[in-house]
């Protein structure tokens, strides 16, 4: 399938399900917050698309072959698998605590929230731009060279930096507090993806040892 297509398809089919996460256990239309969240991850998720689309679409094909069952190594696949789960659990978990009122977050918090989710996003996406490398899946790509710049030059895996910026997004934009208690699992998911990834990385690319040495951190500067 051509690029633009595919990415017709796969956008309307995130947003089908996307809204069905929402709406369905919110039991309502009357949800400014999932409304807003929609348009934020829209707008964020797509603008990086958009440039790629025209300056690298070989990376963003590669970023869209992803998921549990494109990984070559177990645990990458459980891994990945877990924090999808993890995802689609705080989501649904933040849509009935809304719904029923278990907490209460102000729109403020809300909004903090969907500045958080779009920050992940937004970081994910320059990840892709700043390394064409920077595929879905966790692999060694023929003539790969470690990329030590931007971002990089900051942690040793930003992508997931970005994934923890949404981890807490997620549900402060949803309204609810109790979403919060997934960013712990969400976090142990992703530690146990960057220790696997590292030992790969370490193994089949060259120069990545000494990078580790450059950069000691590997998700928080400054924390781990």
């Amino acid at each position: 399938m051509k690029t633009m297509p595919k990415l017709l398809v796969f956008g309307l089919a995130e947003l089908l399900v996307f809204g069905s996460m929402l709406f369905v256990p919110a039991g309502t239309l009357d949800y400014w917050q999932a409304w807003v969240f929609l348009v934020v991850v829209g707008v964020s998720a797509w603008t990086p698309i958009v440039f790629l689309l025209r300056s690298n679409p070989a990376a963003l094909q590669a970023r869209m072959s992803g998921g549990p069952t494109a990984e070559t190594r177990k645990a990458q696949r459980v891994a990945i698998a877990g924090l999808y789960l993890t995802l689609a659990v705080m989501v649904v978990v933040s849509v009935l605590d809304h719904r029923f009122g278990w907490s209460s977050v102000p729109a403020a918090g809300c909004l903090v929230g969907d500045l958080l989710l779009a920050g992940g996003l937004g970081v994910v996406g320059l990840v892709i731009i700043q390394n064409s490398y920077a595929a879905a899946t966790v692999r060694v790509q023929e003539g790969q060279q470690v990329v030590s710049t931007g971002l990089y030059g900051l942690v040793r895996h930003p992508m997931y930096t970005g994934n923890v910026l949404m981890l807490i997004g997620i549900p402060l934009a949803l309204g609810s507090y109790w979403g919060l208690v997934f960013v712990v699992p969400g976090l142990i998911v992703l530690a146990a993806r960057i220790g696997d990834e590292e030992k790969l990385l370490q193994e089949q690319l060259a120069g990545y040892r000494e990078y580790t040495q450059k950069v000691r951190h590997r998700l928080l500067p400054g924390i781990w």
